[in-house]
């Protein structure tokens, strides 16, 4: 008969190069996800195949990690590179998978695994953030359910073998992240949420069907609307409104305009986005919206509280904040980035998680302790 509690009594050495492995073929997994699932594509079919010619990958070519170096990078039907970031999430996720075993394997199998499961997740869902600024429903608000049943099935996500502790546990988790980082965001809109650019004297600024189009560089709308409300605002020295019906032309002189991505507005005339061909404009600035946090970061927030519970979501806010601020500093430093600059905040929601699945829980108990010992005394 197998026996699994003697199973786990292998040595340690053969469970962390297991894990390894099992990791790194995930991860072969995760890169899938990671391209597709943002272009709105199947995750299972078609097989793995070169993005580029469509050359579909045999199994001997499609080992995690050996792979990727033996074919130098390049596919090897078309020779086009593939990009490393194939590489580093294989490695990445084998690491993490070792990690989840080194920590908590050897005291409770099942919470290394959910661990690795969380941890795949969240490399998903930082890898599309940082490309795309975005983070996918299933993966945040999948999580969320994903959470709340798992924290029924294993009391142990939440340190206690009641259930009905871990599901309480849970579902405050749940309202805690994602009630926290919401008014967090709405107040952060309201302090930060408009940002002024400073248009060239001279210089005529170009409204097209898509994107702001400036010397500077184009603008595209879905980079500066995130939601209906939201609107461009600025006092035109001159404006031409060349409308789509007829190639109709407006002029005007010293005209407060309003754009969302719903109408524009010329003083008192308003007009719906489809009907605008063409917007040119003299002025001296720009009011663009700035979103300080995405709903996606709140949904992630929401989930990562239903595996953890509302404790890790304290831990995670600061250590995600200053984790997130450190990094947007350098990159100001070093010329990457601009102070308004467009930063994704998952991968440091994830980080934070990550921390508190290996350690920050105790940390922060030994912490609430010390702090509430003088007083209980």
């Amino acid at each position: 008969m197998f026996d699994f509690e003697k199973f786990v009594l292998l040595p340690l050495p053969f469970w962390l190069i297991t894990f390894f492995i099992f990791g790194t073929i995930v991860g072969s997994f995760l890169n899938v996800c990671i391209y597709r699932i943002p272009r709105g594509e199947s995750i299972i079919f078609p097989p793995s195949h070169c993005p580029n010619c469509k050359y579909h990958i045999p199994w001997y070519l499609n080992i995690p990690l050996f792979t990727w170096l033996f074919l130098k990078g390049k596919c090897a039907n078309c020779g086009k590179p593939i990009s490393i970031r194939y590489f580093i999430v294989e490695f990445l996720t084998g690491c993490m998978f070792m990690l989840s075993w080194l920590c908590v394997g050897g005291t409770s199998p099942i919470l290394a695994l959910i661990y690795s499961a969380i941890i795949s997740a969240l490399i998903v869902a930082s890898y599309i953030d940082f490309e795309h600024y975005i983070i996918p429903d299933p993966l945040t608000l999948g999580g969320i359910i994903a959470g709340f049943i798992l924290s029924f099935l294993f009391p142990i996500l939440h340190q206690t073998t009641s259930q009905k502790i871990s599901l309480q546990e849970s579902a405050i988790g749940i309202i805690t992240g994602a009630g926290l980082l919401y008014l967090i965001s709405r107040i952060g809109k309201m302090a930060f949420g408009k940002y002024k650019y400073e248009c060239p004297p001279g210089e005529t600024i170009i409204f097209s069907e898509t994107a702001i189009e400036t010397k500077d560089g184009n603008l595209p709308y879905d980079e500066i609307f995130y939601r209906s409300s939201d609107k461009i605002t600025t006092l035109a020295k001159s404006a031409k409104l060349t409308l789509i019906k007829d190639d109709k032309n407006i002029n005007a002189q010293n005209v407060k305009i309003e754009l969302t991505p719903l109408h524009l507005k010329l003083d008192n005339q308003i007009w719906e986005t489809p009907e605008v061909k063409k917007l040119e404009i003299t002025a001296k600035t720009l009011v663009l919206p700035r979103e300080v946090m995405g709903l996606g970061d709140v949904k992630l927030m929401g989930a990562i509280g239903a595996f953890f519970g509302w404790k890790s979501i304290i831990f995670i806010l600061f250590t995600s904040s200053l984790i997130g601020s450190l990094v947007g500093i350098f990159l100001i430093l070093i010329g990457k980035n601009e102070l308004s600059s467009r930063i994704p905040y998952g991968p440091y929601i994830a980080i934070g998680a990550i921390l508190w699945m290996f350690g920050g829980y105790y940390y922060v108990v030994n912490w609430v302790n010390h702090m509430l010992r003088p007083l209980i005394q």
